[in-house]
């Protein structure tokens, strides 16, 4: 089951964001998702800055991922499912979800930025349809570039 987070729930988010990018901690440059705050979740949904979403099994939560809205587009990040629960497709299903809501909500693409050195991420990505439409070296918050690319999935 997915449901949209509460900002009740930042720390469920928190959790499952944890677990799952635990494994870029020890990359060239770790992923800033690792000094993400409980808190700053929290604001984010409260503010509505953002929104999150949370996949379950069996009342557990295995996964989860943030999103917005701006213009005619959705974009996500933080697109998380627990290593213990990897290879279920909870990856792609959050996905299917993420295009049903943009949908619902007039937007006619969904969009991302992805570090260009994780290819998994990318190859999934690519395999439900979405595509590079640039490359761009930006500065995380712990001030260190990334190469990235942006990907887009037009949604009609």
């Amino acid at each position: 089951m997915i449901r949209l987070a509460d900002a009740k729930d930042a720390y469920l988010v928190h959790k499952i964001m944890l677990s799952a990018f635990e494994e870029y901690r020890n990359i060239d440059v770790p992923s800033s998702a690792l000094n993400e705050s409980i808190v700053s979740i929290e604001e984010s949904i409260k503010n509505g800055s953002e929104n999150a979403l949370l996949y379950f099994i069996d009342e557990i939560p295995r996964g989860s991922a943030r999103f917005k809205t701006e213009d005619n587009s959705l974009y996500f990040s933080r697109l998380s499912v627990a290593p213990e629960a990897r290879g279920k497709g909870i990856a792609k299903s959050i996905l299917t979800w993420l295009e049903e809501y943009a949908k619902k909500n007039g937007n006619s693409e969904i969009t991302c930025r992805v570090r260009m050195a994780i290819s998994q991420n990318i190859q999934l990505y690519k395999s439900v349809g979405f595509y590079i439409t640039r490359e761009e070296v930006v500065n995380n918050p712990n001030g260190f570039p990334v190469k990235t690319v942006i990907m887009k999935k037009s949604i009609y």
